[in-house]
């Protein structure tokens, strides 16, 4: 069953294009005009990845990103035309999973787009060794799901990468750059942000899984070097 993709975008010479592109991929395309049209296509239908203009009639593509974040944790890509770093920052801080700053290249979206598709691919046949118990927290690399004692954690697609990616390697110190090689892919010869991307997640996952954010129990900071998740069970 082919992958279902809303692209969001008032411009429509971008919406068609990516549209078109996507289409020949084998995606099947849904195109909102305008915020409150893409929080009402979202909701009527089901979505495995929404492509989300910041700037938008209506409610801009924060308020849409927010809304949607409140009820799915489908993964969303920003696209923006502004260059500030706030704007990318503000767009992670409601939950974004990756952002791209107009004009793009569309052979980068969709290498953006099948790189969040093969991370959401975690399925095994092994189920047993899919399970990561660290105290009262319960990994489920099956599913993408996490429970804390009896408070199921809503993570973003990225969110879940990276605190898979530190309970599977515990103690193990990575860097802000060894972080967006490996969760974002990129190098930094086509990197567009910058190490706070790094920052902002880190600190998002880290109010929803520990219980005092500023006292962590589970990932810690190395300052100057990096962040780890803890060795001690």
């Amino acid at each position: 069953m082919a992958r279902r993709i809303l692209v969001v975008d008032d411009e429509p010479t971008i919406a068609k294009g990516l549209k078109y592109g996507l289409e020949q991929d084998g995606y099947e395309v849904e195109i909102g005009v305008d915020g409150l049209d893409a929080v009402e296509r979202f909701f009527a239908g089901k979505f495995d990845l929404v492509l989300l203009d910041v700037m938008l009639p209506g409610i801009d593509g924060i308020q849409v990103c927010q809304q949607i974040r409140e009820k799915s944790d489908v993964p969303i890509i920003m696209l923006t035309a502004k260059g500030e770093d706030m704007d990318k920052i503000l767009g992670l801080e409601y939950g974004a999973d990756d952002y791209m700053t107009k004009p793009f290249n569309f052979l980068e979206v969709k290498a953006r787009i099948k790189s969040i598709f093969r991370r959401t691919q975690m399925m095994s046949k092994d189920s047993d060794t899919q399970i990561i118990r660290i105290r009262d927290m319960e990994i489920n690399l099956n599913n993408r799901s996490v429970v804390i004692g009896d408070r199921e954690v809503n993570l973003t697609a990225k969110e879940f990468d990276l605190l898979q990616l530190f309970a599977s390697n515990r103690g193990k110190v990575f860097s802000r750059e060894d972080l967006l090689s490996t969760i974002w892919k990129y190098d930094k010869r086509n990197y567009l942000g910058d190490l706070r991307t790094v920052d902002v997640h880190i600190r998002r996952l880290r109010e929803k899984v520990e219980k005092n954010p500023a006292q962590p129990e589970f990932i810690f900071t190395k300052w100057g070097v990096g962040y780890y998740f803890t060795d001690k069970d």
